[in-house]
């Protein structure tokens, strides 16, 4: 067994934060040592939990839309990696679902990327994903943060998240779909090109 499937074989029989998890654990993930684009989103909601698919919901939808790619090219692990801020679904709250369990990308994210040389860009969709791989160079606003994308090419790209929940945030910030989606298609559809 390589190191690759050892670390694959571990993460998805995970159990480290069983006790939290109201509908018990199910690491939903997608990576390949030839991914190109590495996706971090927060954590699955119910129906990616009940399906085990990554973004197989309206946000998927959502987020396909933006970078003009089909469910195809975006399922194939080859191109796109799926690695999530809470690998399983953590439960709701009164605002909508928790935030993802703070122990699984310490635990799993640096030995996943160790995995996938090839990742040219890295989309950090979200709060959770910004704060962690950003650090003290994001904005003091998710919004900022987003407005300012160039600032973290080629290495990262940050996005809002693509649910219908923030569908009125896009309505206050046409910018984005304006600005920021026709950027986002340009360099992924850039990096799949020269993937061909």
């Amino acid at each position: 067994m390589s190191d690759y499937e050892r670390i694959i074989s571990e993460a998805r029989t995970c159990r480290y934060c069983e006790t939290h998890l109201p509908l018990g654990p199910r690491p939903v993930f997608s990576v390949h040592p030839k991914s190109k684009i590495l996706i971090i989103g927060q954590a699955p909601g119910t129906k990616v939990h009940q399906t085990g698919i990554p973004w197989n919901d309206p946000s998927g939808n959502e987020l396909r839309r933006w970078m003009d790619v089909d469910q195809e090219t975006f399922y194939n692990s080859e191109l796109f990696g799926i690695m999530p801020m809470g690998f399983c679904y953590p439960g709701r709250g009164k605002g909508g679902d928790l935030p993802p369990r703070p122990e699984c990308a310490p635990i799993w994210h640096e030995k996943l990327c160790s995995e996938m040389p090839d990742i040219r860009l890295t989309l950090l969709i979200g709060q959770y994903a910004q704060k962690y791989y950003l650090g003290s160079s994001r904005k003091n606003t998710l919004t900022k943060t987003v407005e300012s994308f160039e600032e973290y090419l080629p290495q990262f790209f940050p996005l809002v998240h693509p649910s219908p929940r923030n569908r009125m945030w896009q309505r206050r910030n046409p910018w984005f779909e304006d600005a920021v989606v026709p950027a986002l298609r340009e360099q992924v559809n850039e990096i799949l090109r020269k993937s061909n």
